[in-house]
């Protein structure tokens, strides 16, 4: 068994329609436990569900701040408020992801549309 490490992972909007450079203002700074070989580490999750979280940073708009929960499917989401799911977001297959710097993920967010996010760094915290 690997033991798993509690990572600041910093994510920054990839190119796509509207933003051929990428979005380095539209970004995400996530809190996962990663195993040696570099997936979300899912029971170690559960042991420190309070240490999982995440800031989301968009332009003309404030800071973000929610946690890392793991839903239905085995889908993990990020969720701003306690008051109302509609402000939470949806990481595509994150469950199957390498979290590695230079590599993408996918998030649908809170608008319902899939945006993807280039891993620009992942630090021990």
């Amino acid at each position: 068994m690997t033991k798993a490490t509690l990572y600041r992972i910093e994510l920054e909007l990839a190119r796509e329609p509207g933003h051929p450079e990428g979005d380095r203002d539209h970004s995400y700074r996530i809190y996962l436990p990663l195993m040696d070989d570099w997936h979300i580490d899912a029971s170690a999750h559960k042991a420190m569900p309070d240490w999982c979280r995440v800031v989301r940073k968009r332009p003309g708009e404030e800071p973000a701040h929610g946690r890392i929960l793991r839903g239905p499917g085995g889908r993990w989401m990020f969720d701003y408020s306690d008051a109302s799911s509609r402000d939470d977001e949806v990481g595509f297959r994150l469950s199957e992801e390498r979290f590695v710097a230079g590599e993408y993920i996918s998030i649908r967010e809170d608008d319902g549309k899939m945006h993807v996010f280039r891993i620009v760094s992942v630090q021990p915290d």
